[in-house]
């Protein structure tokens, strides 16, 4: 499925990524701060610099794994990735502790980033599977859009007896082994 999502589009992902935040920071920050929630306005714009910090950090490193010639590419960017975001997350669950506001604000912060990323990878795929090859829902099936449960059969193929729905046949009935 990924091997679609070519080059260029992960860098306009990225730049939407990136702007979308930015604007979305800036407007959640204007927000709590006409509600006098400054700690909250602090942790959010924390949070997202931290999304920031670490799409970039896994995209410099997926290059950095990228030139190795490994056998074994996946191991080390998983577990980088992984590292880094048991730390964001433990910093961010102290700081919830110790100041809810701020640590629920870099949480916040952390999600709307998370979900503006996977927005923006989704919105990708799916633009990049209406091209002549098929529907955007029949790409992230991995079908092709003339047929987007891959079955061979045709309509009206498979209508005779022991038929089920969706024309496909079962074997004993086909054969008269079914039981009645």
């Amino acid at each position: 499925m990924f091997e679609r999502l070519q080059l260029p589009d992960v860098a306009a992902v990225a730049r939407r990524t990136m702007l979308g935040a930015l604007a979305v920071g800036v407007l959640g920050l204007v927000v709590l701060l006409l509600f006098s929630q400054t700690w909250a306005a602090l942790g959010l714009c924390v949070g997202i610099a931290l999304g920031i910090g670490n799409f970039r950090l896994i995209v410099r490193s997926v290059l950095k794994v990228g030139r190795r010639a490994d056998a074994n590419k996946r191991r080390p960017l998983a577990m980088n990735t992984l590292g880094r975001l048991m730390t964001m997350t433990v910093v961010a669950l102290v700081l919830a502790w110790v100041k809810p506001p701020l640590g629920l604000g870099i949480i916040g912060g952390l999600a709307l980033f998370q979900f503006l990323l996977l927005g923006n990878v989704t919105r990708s795929m799916l633009k990049a599977g209406l091209g002549p090859s098929g529907g955007g829902f029949a790409f992230l099936l991995g079908a092709g859009a003339a047929d987007p449960l891959g079955s061979d059969d045709g309509p009206g193929a498979g209508d005779g007896p022991g038929a089920v729905a969706g024309g496909t046949r079962d074997a004993g009935a086909a054969t008269g082994e079914g039981a009645a």
